[in-house]
């Protein structure tokens, strides 16, 4: 048993390592993917907008899911054509199997100031945009479950107030039901209770 053990304690370290090595391999392939996939969201829906697509590294996660699919999320930033940093956030799925990407959803993380909002004030730190587009995308994926693309324009974003206290964001967004097939665009409505930012109503109209 002396001389095979030092072969078996090799063969295993191997093993590991190749296990190891394919780990990092597969995470570069799904995170350049996607990114790809995002950076081409990005410039169609911002056209000349969008100049120097960049991604944070180091805010990058993946969560492999059921069967060959991995989620991939993170941040980056690119240059607007009036020269101004835009942030913004994404998410997207990679199947290793097929190598494509699908539910792209991606969104501007600036938005506007609240001096550039209506006269009415809400409480803006119990109005969440990033739920309420969370809260859409799920709502657009279980419409359409082969959906490729998701995208939110946080300059559309417009706080109103609702029945009952209510306030109401609204705003406009791109939908690919299908990869393939065209944008079009859709419109959503999230309403969160006062005081406590409760998200209590969500609807979207294409």
């Amino acid at each position: 048993m002396n001389t095979r053990t030092p072969h078996l304690a090799a063969a295993l370290l191997l093993l590991s390592v190749a296990a190891h090595a394919a780990l990092p391999a597969d995470g570069v392939k799904a995170a350049e993917s996607c990114e790809a996939s995002v950076t081409d969201t990005i410039k169609e829906m911002r056209g000349r907008d969008a100049q120097e697509v960049q991604f944070s590294k180091d805010k990058r996660s993946l969560l492999p899911t059921t069967g060959e699919e991995t989620d991939v999320k993170g941040a980056g930033r690119y240059r607007t054509a009036s020269g101004a940093s835009m942030p913004f956030t994404y998410g997207c799925a990679y199947n290793a199997k097929t190598g494509a990407t699908s539910g792209i959803v991606f969104r501007d993380a600036g938005g506007p100031k609240a001096s550039e909002e209506k006269p009415w004030q809400p409480d803006l730190v119990n109005v969440s945009p990033e739920a309420c587009e969370a809260a859409v995308a799920s709502a657009l994926k279980s419409k359409h479950p082969r959906v490729g693309r998701i995208a939110f324009g946080s300059d559309s974003r417009q706080l109103r107030p609702a029945p009952s206290g209510r306030s109401s964001l609204e705003g406009i967004g791109a939908l690919e039901r299908a990869p393939g097939m065209n944008l079009v665009q859709f419109s959503y409505r999230c309403e969160f209770e006062p005081g406590n930012g409760k998200l209590v109503a969500v609807q979207t109209i294409e």
